[in-house]
């Protein structure tokens, strides 16, 4: 399988990355594959993946130069999530999860020191940040928060959150966390504050032994932080969410269901190649299931390079952003890719048989299944469609193929 999935930065900014990205992520890529059994059955975090990602310094790629990064742009981002993906499904995953915040923080600063402050120490020892969204009762419901900004004496705040998701946050270097704006302020009117590991303490209040993704650690965390005010980001999280986390999260995320889709597709169309070697040419039972992954695979890639760039074209345009068109495509481009990338994985382990169902061999696909199966769960896919039932009543159906 192909190793890009978008083609880079833009035209224009072509130098924004260091020309040799690809290979960096694909060194990264290769230590993540060759861990990636054992990060599975141990359900531990992949830290040589992470390792090697530091090393190859990949964790600042989306920093302006100005801050000691590559200015590098989402679709840069991208490309190392679907060749990780490939590698290793929770490796993508978490370093997914890195980027998303550090799109929020580089696109919502403002004037901010400390924030400048804060990006200047990732870039320059390589920092992972975590994110913290879900919260109590409220579960996947990130535009809801409980937890409230306490002002403290000296420009300090201090902040304590039950947070019932933190992936990978006993590893991480910091964390980037949504909480209720003051004391007295609704649920729905939230910020984003952006933690170092000094900033804060966790306790753990529940483990993670899921059915894939097990790498992530997703567990759960009593957070207690003290910070200075001026990490709190200045944009309220609404614009945050709306301009810069919803689309960064499809995106990314989808990469990764994509590079999970891509390695089974190549591992069923090895067996193939391998089944049809040994049977004078004759073409197995599974052979319509590849056909059918191949398929699927395709119009998945199409489909997440499609958003990515419409995104790209619009990402600075807050109009644009706000629109209702808009809004119900990014959104959608997540149960898109989350469905596509399930049922590639499910027919490439059809096109195999027993030889994909089983867990050992060199075509077997249970981690793979298992770990895109998280993929419609991540923020369900039934309550985003749920959601956007409303604003869909209200959009005019396209009466030329042109539009």
């Amino acid at each position: 399988m192909e190793a890009q999935l978008i083609g880079g930065t833009p035209t224009g900014v072509a130098d924004a990355v260091a020309a040799d990205l690809p290979s960096r992520a694909k060194s990264v890529a290769a230590v993540a594959a060759a861990h990636a059994l054992d990060v599975d059955a141990a359900a531990r975090f992949p830290a040589e993946s992470f390792a090697a990602a530091k090393a190859q310094r990949l964790l600042g790629i989306m920093v302006p130069k100005t801050l000691g990064g590559e200015g590098g742009s989402i679709g840069d981002a991208a490309d190392v999530c679907y060749q990780l993906g490939q590698a290793c499904s929770s490796t993508g995953m978490i370093y997914a999860m890195h980027q998303i915040k550090i799109a929020c923080i580089t696109r919502h600063m403002g004037a901010s020191v400390a924030l400048q402050q804060l990006l200047r120490r990732l870039c320059a020892e390589q920092l992972l940040l975590a994110s913290s969204t879900t919260e109590g009762q409220g579960g996947g419901n990130i535009r809801s928060s409980e937890a409230p900004i306490e002002p403290l004496d000296g420009g300090r705040i201090a902040l304590e959150r039950k947070a019932s998701v933190i992936s990978y946050g006993a590893y991480a270097d910091g964390v980037v966390t949504t909480a209720r704006r003051a004391a007295d302020a609704s649920a729905s009117d939230q910020v984003l504050v952006a933690l170092l590991k000094s900033d804060y303490t966790l306790t753990r209040l529940q483990g993670w032994n899921a059915l894939g993704m097990r790498g992530t650690c997703s567990e759960g965390y009593m957070l207690k932080a003290n910070a200075v005010a001026d990490q709190v980001l200045p944009d309220p999280y609404e614009v945050i969410h709306a301009r810069t986390m919803v689309p960064s999260a499809h995106l990314l995320w989808g990469s990764v269901w994509t590079g999970i889709a891509a390695s089974a597709t190549a591992r069923a169309q090895a067996f193939i190649r391998n089944a049809m070697r040994h049977s004078n040419g004759q073409l197995p039972p599974g052979a319509p299931q590849f056909t059918k992954a191949m398929a699927t695979l395709r119009t998945l890639r199409g489909m997440l390079s499609s958003s990515l760039r419409r995104y790209q074209h619009v990402m600075d345009d807050p109009q644009a952003l706000a629109s209702l068109d808009f809004q119900t495509m990014i959104t959608l481009t997540k149960v898109e890719a989350s469905e596509l990338a399930a049922s590639t994985v499910m027919s490439a382990m059809r096109a195999c048989g027993l030889a994909g169902y089983r867990n050992d061999g060199d075509y077997t696909l249970g981690r793979h299944l298992r770990d895109v199966l998280s993929s419609p769960i991540m923020i369900n896919n039934d309550r985003i469609l749920a959601n956007l039932a409303t604003p869909a009543l209200m959009s005019a159906i396209p009466t030329s193929l042109r539009e």
